[in-house]
């Protein structure tokens, strides 16, 4: 194709070129874009501009005698605000002239830009445009990203700019075939009128004259042929009308990845995201997503939706002959246009999957590390998209899937973090809730469940430690103990840190005040609190548990203090379940100058002690007193048909069914319960 820009025209207007100027000029024209803002072309500039991180992008339609900017993003005044500049200053009429990408480190050193008006006047430094063109193969002008400074552009930034171009492109076509699609239409129409007049024409004739018969016969072959052109330019319309639709849809299916998928944190969130993003589009019967770990590949597994497939081959090896595999391994894309060409080129396991989907053909995509890390894959896995029947996957749609893939990687490498940061939060938690002693005088057990949301870690904590005595002579079987249940605000890894920082803090007040009660270690673990800055902030029941001096036999003495904690439920023998409702203010070291209290209870042979954390009672669906309704009548129930069922079996069922559907939880939910043993033999070691 002849450029538009050969021959001997100034650098200020359009070079005259009966062969392509006019047919690109024509094209331009349908397109219905010029200096003005257009809101698709706009989302694209802004799309290359996040992709890329440049202060400047431009879409750039090249005209007779200026280029325009229908799309455009961080051009200063007056060109942002005229949205065109001459042709003096355009660096896209060399895209435009070759057909080829400009792409330049520096446009200074070029001998093809450094004298453009464009250096100075628009503080064009780096430069790389691509070209957008028509169906016809015209070069309307191209995509383009502007540095302020030197840079070299890397491969991966040139890809993701050429898939941009190429989605920008199948835009523009498409309203060139809407304009045309609206010419057929006028043209059809007066086929149409034109049939109308010569079916009255003969008719006319035939009643004038049976001389004319022959003139009317020739006047209705006529109007046949008019009316076989009329529905043949009517059907040509619909299908450039059907064609429109679809395009438009994949071009809005790319820019809704990029905007739905930016907000994803889970792997199976961002599987689902994918699904629901080309369902309605491509409508595939099937969407996967496989991850490298080492030597092997991993399936997402969609917990909500459980495939076969995914059980038997939830992990297989890299190197194996899955087309899955051969995308990740080879970092590219992978096409099965039909079953024949699955059973010629991959395994009988690979063959015996895709036959329980009941797929005939499929596209595998790698997903592509944007940071690799040293040692690290430079790919991050794969998805596949397959359907039930032969699906050709043409120009438009390759450009689609590959702006997909690309959204998918970002998606992806986000949630792989995202599981590792929290992974570690939750490790570091789980090490700070250590196993319970073993008392011989007590029958004690504690449940931790995290909240469903992973990213939710948080402050919650029990703990149970032996009391320093005052009277070292005292039997071992007749020591007191503490236990806690507490609550630290916050759900991150600060919360946590901060809540072994109190639980150990606690404990070391207990130790130096020997003999003193819970309200006291409390008041000791705010002060500490308050002069090591510490913001540890929060709610908690803290008990001291001592074997009775006097009746019943067998009884123990609770002494408690409750800084603002969900209340307590004691069980008598009997089962008659008490809230003990008794409580002061939150824990915080900035309210310690109130006093707090401490409260008595002597616990018979055969009570049970149940403390627990909001996440067990809270809901947004239920009030907090709700929640603690809930709790009591649970807890009476258990207990009613076996007064004696196992602590850890009664604390697992409890967190079971006071949860959400699906055992699911809103919050992290801490359970302790404790036991006063009815008059028996006690087993189990010395503590």
């Amino acid at each position: 194709m002849a450029s538009p820009f050969d021959g001997a025209a100034g650098p200020g207007r359009e070079p005259a070129d009966p062969d392509g100027a006019a047919g690109r000029l024509e094209a331009l024209a349908a397109t219905g874009l010029s200096a003005a803002a257009d809101a698709e072309m706009d989302r694209f500039a802004r799309l290359a501009a996040s992709v890329l991180g440049v202060p400047v992008a431009l879409v750039s339609l090249v005209e007779a005698d200026r280029q325009v900017f229908p799309g455009m993003l961080g051009l200063a005044d007056p060109w942002g605000s005229a949205r065109s500049t001459p042709l003096t200053h355009s660096l896209c009429r060399h895209v435009t002239a070759s057909g080829e990408p400009l792409v330049l480190p520096d446009v200074r050193e070029d001998e093809r830009t450094r004298e453009s008006a464009a250096i100075a006047d628009l503080n064009v430094v780096a430069y790389a445009g691509m070209p957008l063109t028509d169906g016809e193969g015209h070069v309307l002008g191209s995509l383009s990203v502007i540095d302020t400074v030197p840079r070299d552009w890397t491969g991966q930034e040139l890809q993701n700019l050429r898939d941009l171009a190429a989605a920008c492109s199948a835009e523009l076509r498409l309203r060139i075939l809407s304009a045309q699609a609206g010419r057929f239409q006028e043209r059809a129409e007066a086929a149409r009128g034109e049939a109308e007049r010569a079916r009255r024409g003969a008719e006319t004739a035939v009643k004038e004259a049976t001389q004319a018969q022959e003139v009317a016969e020739s006047a209705q072959r006529v109007a046949e042929s008019a009316q076989a052109l009329a529905e043949r330019t009517t059907g040509r319309a619909e299908d450039l009308e059907r064609q429109s639709r679809v395009a438009l849809g994949r071009s809005q299916l790319l820019l809704r990845a990029a905007e739905d998928l930016a907000d994803t944190t889970g792997l199976e969130q961002v599987r689902r995201r994918v699904t629901d993003l080309v369902s309605g589009d491509l409508k595939p019967a099937y969407v996967g997503l496989v991850l490298v770990e080492g030597r092997r590949l991993r399936r997402v597994v969609d917990s909500q939706n459980p495939l076969r497939l995914e059980a038997e081959y939830e992990s297989y090896g890299l190197g194996d002959a899955w087309p899955t595999a051969q995308a990740a391994r080879e970092g590219r894309v992978v096409i099965v246009p039909d079953r024949e060409a699955l059973v010629a080129g991959y395994s009988v396991e690979a063959v015996a999957g895709f036959d329980s989907l009941g797929l005939a053909s499929a596209v595998c995509m790698p997903l592509l590390a944007t940071r690799p890390v040293p040692g690290g894959p430079s790919t991050l896995g794969a998805l596949v998209l397959g359907w039930a029947s032969r699906h050709d996957i043409d120009v438009v749609e390759q450009a689609v899937l590959a702006g997909l893939a690309v959204y998918t990687g970002q998606a992806v490498e986000r949630a792989l973090f995202v599981d590792e940061r929290v992974g570690v939060a939750h490790k570091l938690q789980m090490a700070m809730l250590t196993e319970l002693p073993e008392p011989t005088s007590l029958d004690w057990a504690a449940v931790y469940r995290p909240a469903a949301d992973a990213e939710m870690v948080g402050g919650d904590w029990y703990d149970a430690y032996p009391l320093p005595d005052a009277d070292p002579a005292a039997r071992r079987d007749r020591r007191g103990w503490a236990v806690t249940v507490g609550d630290i605000t916050g759900h991150d890894m600060n919360a946590a840190a901060i809540m072994g920082q109190t639980r150990a803090m606690l404990r070391q007040a207990d130790i130096d005040h020997p003999g003193q009660d819970p309200a006291r270690a409390v008041t000791a673990l705010e002060k500490a609190s308050e002069h090591l800055g510490l913001n540890a902030g929060g709610t908690l029941v803290h008990a001291h548990l001592r074997p009775a001096a006097s009746a019943p036999a067998g009884g123990w003495t609770m002494t408690w203090t409750n800084a603002g904690h969900p209340p307590p439920l004691l069980v008598s023998p009997e089962g008659a379940v008490v809230r003990l409702e008794e409580h002061d203010h939150l824990l915080s070291p900035g309210l310690r100058d109130w006093p707090r209290t401490t409260h008595r209870r002597v616990l018979p042979p055969g009570a049970l002690l149940l403390l627990y954390t909001d996440g067990l009672v809270e809901r947004r669906t239920r009030g907090f007193d709700v929640g603690v309704d809930q709790a009591e009548e649970t807890l009476r129930r258990l207990l009613a048909g076996d007064p004696d069922r196992p602590l850890p079996v009664l604390l697992s069922s409890m967190a079971d069914q006071l949860s959400d559907a699906g055992g699911a939880t809103e919050d992290d939910v801490v359970l302790m319960a404790v036991r006063i043993p009815r008059p028996g033999p006690v087993e189990g070691p010395a503590a």
